[in-house]
């Protein structure tokens, strides 16, 4: 994984501090506002960094686009949206900027990695005025604030859009497959994929994408949840617990022993995955979310598919593990953070006021399908086509440990499935070599949990 030096792990809290020592703290700046107040940005340059939305690149450029010129008529700023690409990408950008002092102004970032960013103290923990200037607290989803901070007091992230995680289905091919409703259990998906795929067809009972930069992880983390090891335990990893393995060869049986998926998937993305279902070549595609609707609303499959809440029984098991987390998904979407060494915070909370108000959440909604974080935006979708499973996940979804660890532990246990990519192209993962990778995501995790103390 690329993480930067050593010295740059070893010392991200301690560097964020000194170099934001001298660039000032506090939560204003930049502009001639007051809770509520209009800024005056003129001349001025907000920077916001942004993951690629690679299902929809063109659709993201006019929304970028769109947004530059309503910031620039509200405030008379103008907007420079940097990208980036992975979960790599996005720690090495948190990392560099804070031991620099300098960069994006606002960071949207995975949710999992707002404890990542929360423990370098190099982002605003939000006061009372910070919170009148994007409309208060109560503007938002209370569930999506679960994982903006260590506790309600002391919030650094702000909610922008909700994502959580379910699986599509083909109705038609479940219905010709005798299925009269999705699994949901591990076991009992994978006996349905069986029943699903005809390789004579080109159709399978999964769209998996193995080579995707964020999905991996989050089916090793859901099923060894399940199965009651939250690979965390206070300031001790639990990666080496026979949970995650029985995890990662579920994950990759799918493929080398039930032989259920595609095997071109051992080189997609969520993207390629999705377009696979959309086709009407899969049965299943698993770990989507509301992301997918304006491409399955615009393809072959309109009126043909649903969500349904992805398993909550671990592999093995029939039914939910008494005392386990039944996570039917991750607390997931994105967290906006603004950087403590920014020199134009007011405009930063006017762009994050711009974004998270209503109208501007349902366009979002409307053109990428993400869940609005807006509480008033979220209500007026309740009764929409396909909420009812996405609703549902919502209640059911989790947070991941908090913890300034957790990025580089997300980022271990992705390594495993990126490391064991060959492998999957031959078939077979050998019991050997896949111990040793989860041996040395063990190691690292355990090393970054060590620096955290």
């Amino acid at each position: 994984m690329r993480f930067g030096t050593k010295a740059v792990m070893a010392s991200i809290a301690t560097a964020a501090a000194l170099a934001l020592s001298a660039c000032g703290g506090g939560s204003s700046s930049g502009g001639s506002s007051s809770s509520g107040g209009a800024v005056n940005g003129a001349g001025k340059t907000l920077d916001v960094l942004v993951n690629v939305n690679t299902a929809y690149p063109e659709q993201q450029k006019q929304w970028m686009a769109d947004i530059t010129t309503k910031f620039k008529q509200q405030t008379g700023a103008d907007l420079k949206f940097e990208t980036f690409t992975s979960a790599n990408d996005e720690l090495t950008r948190i990392q560099t900027s804070v031991v620099s002092g300098q960069g994006p102004d606002v960071y949207s970032l995975g949710t999992t990695f707002t404890p990542t960013a929360y423990a370098t103290k190099a982002f605003v923990t939000l006061s009372d005025d910070d919170w009148k200037k994007i409309g208060g607290k109560d503007r938002f989803n209370q569930n999506a604030l679960g994982i903006s901070g260590p506790d309600k007091d002391h919030l650094a992230g702000i909610p922008f859009v909700s994502r959580p995680f379910v699986m599509a289905y083909n109705k038609d091919l479940l219905k010709a497959a005798g299925i009269d409703a999705p699994a949901t259990t591990w076991d009992g998906l994978a006996e349905q994929a069986k029943k699903l795929t005809d390789p004579s067809k080109g159709q399978y009972g999964m769209a998996i994408a193995y080579k995707d930069n964020f999905d991996p992880w989050k089916y090793i983390w859901a099923m060894s949840v399940q199965a009651g090891n939250n690979l965390v335990d206070g300031k001790t990893a639990k990666l080496n617990d026979p949970a995650v393995k029985k995890a990662y060869q579920t994950y990759f049986g799918w493929l080398t022993n039930d032989k259920v998926v595609n095997p071109a998937s051992v080189g997609w993305s969520n993207s390629q995955a999705l377009a696979e279902f959309a086709a009407g070549k899969a049965g299943y595609f698993l770990m989507t979310s509301s992301g997918s609707i304006p491409t399955l609303d615009k393809s072959p499959l309109a009126g043909k598919w649903d969500y349904a809440l992805m398993p909550t029984a671990a592999p093995g098991d029939s039914s939910p593990k008494s005392g386990a987390t039944p996570a039917a998904s991750i607390l997931s979407g994105d967290n906006l953070v603004v950087a403590n060494y920014s020199k134009n915070k007011d405009l930063a909370f006017a762009y994050v006021n711009l974004v998270t108000s209503k109208d501007e959440q349902l366009n979002y909604q409307k053109i990428f399908g993400d869940l609005p974080a807006n509480a008033d935006a979220l209500a007026s979708l309740q009764s929409a086509p396909h909420m009812a499973a996405l609703t549902d996940a919502a209640k059911k979804s989790y947070a991941t440990p908090f913890t300034g660890a957790w990025g580089d532990i997300q980022l271990a246990l992705l390594n495993v499935t990126v490391q064991s990519i060959p492998d999957l192209s031959n078939g077979n993962v050998p019991d050997a070599a896949l111990s040793q990778r989860i041996q040395d995501a063990q190691n690292k995790s355990q090393q970054s949990l060590d620096r955290a103390k």
